[in-house]
């Protein structure tokens, strides 16, 4: 058997198989969802420590704010009549608290003992990443290999992707959670339209040859308790076109190649994936197994 490398463990905190569509899936974006902080004075000071550290001589780094993933909870499922929906429950974070947290070489510190995903978890900054599953016309499956010069897990495959973006829906605090249902309904958009834009800037596909993105389940690493939201979109051009699409990405610089694979091919990458982007396959598989035991193809449109 092959050695699965540390990183690429995983944990499949949710599963939608059936994929849902923007109507099924909410978000309740609230400071309730926030991070706490921890109680040990030192490790908390650490995450200062931590970010000065990673600066220094590097002027690229920024501390943009992010969406933290706090929890979900799921109505409805497969075994029922009604249709499934997802409300995500979202705060508040930056990247400075990631690098001092998730990133940190004591992130395990951070951690408590609890069977409940949310308290162990409520000390890390978790920044709620996004991957998307891409399939060809010719049923191949595009991957990336990353930059070395980015900050993690350079060299290793990817799935094309990144973060949505609480600046994209003019969110830099919760002041105005006022607005309620209004914002909830704007964070929950840029959920969707967050992983078309990170795979046009990442691919160079055009997003008028993508489908509507399809929400398949969200991933955790072990290593360092890092989450990311998968979604699976068909493209309409043969894979054949993909590479001369990619070299005029905008956002190429992030990765030095891009891979479009068979089913079979992507099982032998998976041990060099970060466990979430492992996740990500794995929610793939599972989504491929449904359509196959109903002889279903996925309800996406292009």
């Amino acid at each position: 058997m092959a050695k699965i490398a540390e990183g690429s463990r995983y944990q499949l905190l949710l599963s939608c198989p059936y994929g849902l569509s923007l109507s099924q899936v909410s978000v309740d974006f609230s400071k309730s969802h926030d991070r706490i902080q921890h109680p040990d004075h030192d490790l908390e000071d650490s995450i200062a420590q931590a970010w000065e550290q990673r600066t220094q001589g590097n002027s690229s780094l920024f501390n943009g704010q992010k969406f933290r993933f706090g929890s979900f909870c799921l109505y409805g499922d497969a075994g029922t009549n009604e249709l499934p929906h997802v409300c995500l429950r979202l705060g508040l974070t930056d990247y400075r608290t990631f690098v001092g947290t998730n990133l940190s070489s004591q992130w395990e510190q951070f951690l408590l003992t609890s069977q409940d995903d949310c308290v162990r978890c409520r000390h890390t900054s978790s920044p709620l990443g996004n991957a998307a599953v891409i399939e060809t016309s010719d049923q191949k499956i595009i991957v990336l290999r990353r930059s070395d010069n980015v900050g993690e897990f350079p060299g290793h495959y990817v799935f094309p992707g990144g973060h949505p973006e609480p600046m994209s829906v003019g969110i830099d605090s919760h002041q105005l959670e006022k607005d309620g249902d209004a914002l909830n309904k704007k964070v929950t958009q840029e959920m969707f339209d967050s992983i078309t834009r990170e795979v046009v800037e990442e691919t160079g596909i055009p997003a008028s040859s993508l489908s509507t993105p399809l929400f398949i389940g969200i991933s955790r690493r072990e290593l360092n308790v890092r989450p990311a939201m998968f979604f699976f979109i068909k493209c309409s051009h043969h894979s054949d076109d993909i590479p001369r699409l990619y070299s005029s990405a905008e956002d190429a610089f992030e990765s030095t190649q891009l891979h479009t694979v068979s089913l079979e091919e992507l099982k032998t990458m998976t041990s060099r994936m970060p466990g979430c982007h492992h996740g990500g396959f794995a929610l793939y598989e599972l989504l491929l197994q449904r359509l196959k035991s109903t002889n279903e193809t996925p309800l996406t449109s292009t």
